[in-house]
Formats: structure tokens, C-alpha cells, sequence
């Protein structure tokens, strides 16, 4: 049995698991299947098949005393000539290069999958593992359940204040406080500052809160239905701090 917080941060009831809290953590299987969930958003990548082969070049053969590369027709080229074709030549193919169809997709197994998902979601109970991921909360108690009502909030004052509340806003001044420019070329690429994962919401139905939430750095809304194991174990690393609505922990029953 585990405390249902009001929106005013007070115990207003109990509510009992549901036994997919009781998994046992896999941190490899967890690991395992967001690494699967992660290289489906890789994009196949390629080079040109006729890169570097669209010359008339030849080679000379034998008995001129100079490698049998291929080596570019006229009189501008003195002595041996330059090469071209050959991966060592300038402007040439190269060895080996990236080839689109190259399997880049981590394949798990469906059961394997819903059992590293079931150990993600177990793992957000366990408070050793979310302060080992850096989160930063006053309650005592894990999982963090909210009434139904909170799924309806849609103001950003109002979800704030119901965090402030339930003693998780440090963890949302934790990851703005984070916020860095990215290192790299990724700046350049739409996705110019790295900003650390907050709290995760999850709701059973959507009426407001991803609405009331969206601008608070590092908070995410998910519902049920839409659960993942990047989602609840990012960078594969279980103990995501959640806070939970009353009717998604009636809603993971159904989770078998």
C-alpha cells in the first residue's frame, strides 16, 4: 500500500500496487531493450555506389615500370601520371564505406522487451536507485501517486505549485539549472542545448497536464498506453524519479 497525495501535497488515501511493482530490476534487460528503442530512430546512411568511379581512367599494364594503378588520360599529368579509381588516390573510392543497407536496428524479443518495461517501471519505487540517478525529492514515499485531478491541470502555475507540494521542484530547478550548450555540431542542428531529465509524469488520460507541464525544464508526460523504456529509464539507466496519477496505477492492473 502506498499513500494518493491531494493537489494540496496531503495524504488523501491509499491505494494498492499493482503487482508489476514487484518485478525484479534487470538493469541489463533495461538496458537492452533502450538501446533496441534508441537505433529505431537511426537513419541508413550511405555513400554514392559510383563515388569515386566515374572516370575514364586506365591503366598502362605491364612493362612501363610503375604500379598497374589506374591513372588519368593526358598530357597535363607528366611522368607516371595521377591515379584514380584506387581507394590511396585523390578523388578515388574509398575501402570501405557506409552502405545503407547495413543492419543498424537492435532486434529484442517481445517478451524480453515487456519484461525490461515491467523492470523500468519497478525501478521508479526504488528510492536508492532514483537518487543514485541524481533526482533530488523530499518524500519519503515511492511510487508518488496524485489524485486524479492532477491529470486536468493545465496551467503551468498550477502544476508548479502542486510539485512544489509534493516536494519534487527541486529536482525541476535541478535540470535547469543543468541545462548546457551541447558540444559539437549539434548545436548547429536543431538541438543546441542538452537539458537533464526531470520528473516523469504519467497519466492515464491526458486532460490538461501535458499542456500544463510542457514548459517546466525537464518534466515529461506520458500516459499509460504510451510507456517506454526510454522514457522511464533514459540513457538505459533505471530509477527515473515518477510521479504517478491514481487511475495510470489502476490502469498498469491490465500490465500482464
Amino acid at each position: 500500500m502506498v499513500g494518493i497525495y491531494s493537489l494540496d501535497g496531503k495524504l488523501a488515501g491509499e491505494i494498492q500496487l499493482p503487482p508489476v511493482f514487484s518485478t525484479e530490476i534487470r538493469p541489463d534487460l533495461i538496458r537492452r531493450a533502450f538501446l533496441s528503442e534508441v537505433s529505431r530512430t537511426f537513419q541508413p546512411k550511405g555513400v554514392d555506389p559510383m563515388a569515386g568511379k566515374r572516370t575514364s581512367a586506365e591503366t598502362w599494364g605491364k612493362g612501363f615500370g610503375v604500379a598497374r594503378v589506374r591513372r588519368v588520360k593526358g598530357s597535363r599529368y607528366p611522368a607516371a601520371g595521377r591515379g584514380a579509381f584506387a581507394p590511396f588516390t585523390v578523388g578515388g573510392r574509398r575501402t570501405h564505406p557506409p552502405k545503407p543497407e547495413k543492419r543498424v536496428v537492435e532486434k529484442i524479443n517481445k517478451k524480453e522487451y515487456l519484461l525490461a518495461l515491467k523492470s523500468a517501471i519497478a525501478s521508479t519505487s526504488n528510492k536508492d536507485l532514483v537518487l543514485a540517478r541524481g533526482h533530488r525529492f523530499k518524500s519519503s514515499e515511492l511510487p508518488l501517486v496524485v489524485v486524479r485531478e492532477f491529470e486536468g491541470l493545465k496551467k503551468t502555475s498550477e502544476v508548479k505549485s502542486v510539485l512544489q507540494r509534493l516536494g519534487v521542484w527541486s529536482d525541476v530547478e535541478r535540470a535547469k539549472k543543468g541545462t548546457k550548450i551541447r558540444a559539437g555540431k549539434g548545436k548547429r542542428r536543431g538541438r543546441r542545448y542538452r537539458e537533464p531529465r526531470g520528473p516523469l509524469i504519467v497519466v492515464a488520460e491526458d486532460r490538461g497536464i501535458r499542456l500544463g507541464a510542457r514548459n517546466l525544464p525537464g518534466v515529461e508526460v506520458v500516459e499509460v498506453k504510451e510507456l517506454n523504456v526510454e522514457k522511464l529509464a533514459p540513457g538505459g539507466v533505471p530509477g527515473r524519479l515518477t510521479i504517478w496519477s491514481e487511475p495510470a496505477i489502476q490502469a498498469l492492473e491490465a500490465l500482464k
